[in-house]
């Protein structure tokens, strides 16, 4: 059988060599948006026949994709390791990893480069990754975490105000089911400096009233720059820094990053004793338009290459592997997202990391709740290290499906697997869990945990009088959209369930025309989107205007407005038609731009199927000119988003950049955008989100994040 270096000089193009690659990876809708999927069995698994016998040292010295992640993987590979294995083919590999215990296999890891390792796992069933999976483990340091036998959770108290009562009582109520002993970790809806700051603050107050500064760390979600604003602003409010990665160059500038900033911040942990989360996903540089022609997988193990060179630079690193997040254009069943999971954790793991998983589903894919917990019970046996935790599946900020507190009881009892050995102690220090390790009277009641709080805080009131405060908060958070699992509440799936059917019908939702009549001073205009259907599943056709409505925004372009408004229904058009939403936020922020001296356009721009990319080709279309200034210009696209939380929300895309900048296509895109989420009646209310919005666009470090990047392009 010939060596794939021998394919390689028979091929034509490099396009087909990353084809060959991608055709030996089971399907997925991705793989086949970017035209590299096998057509059908037969083409895999002949792909998959001339892919186990390619070398290991073929793939090492021909990459598919060269850029300065990729060659910062290649110098981070261990040189002797890889000249052990360099002339073993790709099936001796998977064979080798089969049959040999972990400590053979981990004296080879360090020579495999993540092209190789994608491919390997390309080769392997599902059994055999639950196998592979089984074999290997790679605790934190100082950590029973991703050890043999055990299985954390990373809590995600997440709010769609960043209210710190909601995000606490989350945690206690986590604390209650014996849950919580990866990190405490929350997306903030708002990344300003002074609301990650006080987010901050509220994960730190709980773990240092509770003494758990050696036990478990925290992080909020906001990007790696703010965080490190936020630490030079207040020291020791940051413990771990997060940031999600892509697979190459090209959608880390599109998420703010390089390889040279995340070796710069490593630098700056070397003496943290929690240095940095990463999340990653499969398909997230196909969904930015930066996969290039390569496959998911490949990309997916290139993330786990760059977590893998910056551990050597800082031992204590965990990733997330967030399968499942971004939709079903990516892939759309369940078995897609168990085959996800467990290639991700197999590919996690084989770079010596902490790999933990978000088993997840967005509302608009078609795996059900119950789906869910079937998956769990698939993906369990690979031994991830961790798993997400909430109150319930559905988290009430970001909308989309994942762990609940009970989920992890059950796997715990299920399986077999245990809380980490220094939180399981705290557990029952605070009498969640009695000493013969079962548990109590007090298991599943966070007004307990709150109660246990108040005495470290040095409250003597009894605790009649506390738990009656207690019961006085939860209520207030119940009607905020934040609900509780207080000792398995009955009621509490058939709610869920509730705001699960509620977001089916959202996604479906279309704008009324009566709807349409009421915003003034509208144009209309229309995506490449067929229908709804084309719309959900095929995001790209969402993100591009029909050649006629092109053309109906080039007719305004002469206008000398520096703020246009864009409206799209997004994923949830009943959050812009709910009553006092939209038409509040966008008179109100059109007076505070015009007070601050901006010349905003009378028009409103309406968009049938649009998705956020569409706002910024018509800002390219508007702002792009022949002789461009360095005049700022910039759009406001207010869309619907996240069904399912029970407030349907709204965001707004802030993006406020030179002519210059927009006249060079294809440069504008989240990079250069800010955001503002959470909008509705029961959250951020529209005025305050006005009030926010403005913020965003003039305060000192959006201004120079903005400028930052001006200066990149």
């Amino acid at each position: 059988m010939v060596g794939l270096l021998g394919i390689l000089i028979s091929l034509p193009t490099l396009a087909l060599h990353k084809k060959l690659i991608g055709q030996a990876n089971e399907f997925k809708e991705g793989d086949a948006a970017i035209g590299v999927a096998a057509q059908n069995q037969k083409e895999r698994l002949k792909a998959r026949k001339l892919l186990a016998a390619a070398k290991i040292k073929d793939l090492h010295e021909n990459p598919i994709y060269e850029d300065a992640q990729q060659k910062l993987i290649w110098a981070t590979t261990d040189k002797i390791a890889y000249a052990l294995i360099q002339d073993w083919t790709l099936g001796e590999l998977k064979t080798f990893l089969l049959n040999q215990p972990e400590s053979e296999i981990k004296a080879i890891m360090p020579g495999l480069n993540s092209d190789v390792i994608a491919c390997v796992v390309k080769l392997m069933s599902n059994q055999e990754l639950i196998q592979v999976g089984q074999k290997i483990y790679n605790p934190l340091p100082d950590s029973k975490i991703g050890s043999k036998g055990y299985l954390g959770a990373r809590i995600q108290p997440n709010s769609p105000t960043d209210n710190p009562e909601d995000i606490t009582w989350q945690v206690f109520n986590g604390f209650s089911y014996a849950v919580g002993d990866v990190m405490l970790g929350t997306n903030p809806v708002d990344s300003t400096l002074k609301s990650v700051a006080q987010v901050e603050k509220a994960l730190k107050d709980i773990i240092v009233t509770f003494n758990l500064e050696q036990k478990l760390p925290w992080s909020v979600l906001a990007h790696i720059d703010v965080q490190q604003e936020v630490e030079k602003l207040y020291p020791g409010s940051t413990d771990l820094f997060f940031q999600s990665i892509a697979g190459n160059d090209a959608t880390n500038h599109t998420f703010g990053i390089s390889t040279a900033k995340l070796l710069k911040y490593a630098e700056q942990r070397l003496n943290n004793p929690h240095a940095f989360y990463f999340e990653t996903g499969q398909g997230s540089e196909f969904t930015n338009q930066q996969g290039h022609g390569v496959d998911m997988v490949v990309l997916e193990s290139r993330k786990y290459g760059l977590a893998r060179a910056l551990k050597q630079k800082t031992a204590w690193i965990v990733v997330n592997d967030v399968a499942g997040f971004i939709g079903p254009e990516v892939f759309k069943s369940k078995e897609q997202l168990v085959r996800v999971c467990l290639e991700d954790i197999v590919m996690g793991k084989l770079h010596g990391l902490t790999i933990g998983l978000d088993i997840c589903t967005t509302l608009h894919m078609s795996i059900s709740l119950d789906d869910l917990q079937w998956c769990q019970d698939q993906i369990i046996p690979a031994a991830p290290a961790y798993l997400m935790a909430l109150p319930t599946r559905n988290d009430p900020m970001l909308s989309y499906l994942t762990t609940s507190f009970r989920d992890h009881v059950r796997i715990r009892k299920q399986f077999n697997t245990k809380v980490d050995d220094k939180m399981w102690a705290f557990f029952k220090q605070i009498k969640i869990i009695d000493k013969n390790g079962k548990p109590t009277k007090h298991f599943g009641d966070p007004i307990w945990v709150y109660y246990q709080y108040k005495l470290r805080k040095g409250d003597k009131r009894p605790e009649s009088k506390i738990r009656l405060e207690g019961e006085q908060i939860i209520k207030k958070l119940f009607q905020r959209g934040i609900p509780l699992d207080i000792k398995q509440d009955p009621n509490l799936d058939t709610q869920t369930q509730k705001l699960y059917e509620d977001a089916k019908k959202s996604l479906w939702t279309e704008w009324k025309p009566k709807f349409i009549k009421s915003i003034p001073n509208s144009i209309q205009l229309k995506t490449q989107s067929k229908n709804r259907t084309d719309y959900i599943n095929h995001p790209p056709t969402g993100e591009k205007l029909s050649l006629e409505s092109a053309q109906q925004i080039k007719k305004l372009r002469d206008s000398d407005y520096d703020i246009q408004f864009v409206i799209s229904e997004g994923l949830n058009a009943k959050a812009i038609m709910q009553s006092g939403h939209l038409m509040p936020y966008l008179t109100e922020l059109r007076r505070l731009l015009k007070k601050s001296g901006f010349k905003v356009s009378p028009k409103n721009l309406i968009i049938h199927n649009g998705r956020v990319r569409a706002g910024y080709q018509i800002g390219e279309l508007l702002f792009a000119n022949k002789k461009p200034s360095k005049k700022r210009k910039g759009i406001i696209h207010i869309i619907g988003e996240r069904p399912g939380n029970g407030h349907q929300s709204f965001s707004a895309y802030i993006t406020l950049v030179p002519e210059l900048v927009w006249s060079k296509p294809g440069k504008v895109d989240h990079n250069l955008t800010k955001l503002v989420s959470g909008i509705s009646n029961t959250s951020l209310k529209p005025i305050e989100a006005a009030k926010e919005s403005l913020h965003q666009i003039s305060c000192k470090m959006v201004v120079d994040f903005f400028r930052e990047a001006e200066i990149r392009i």
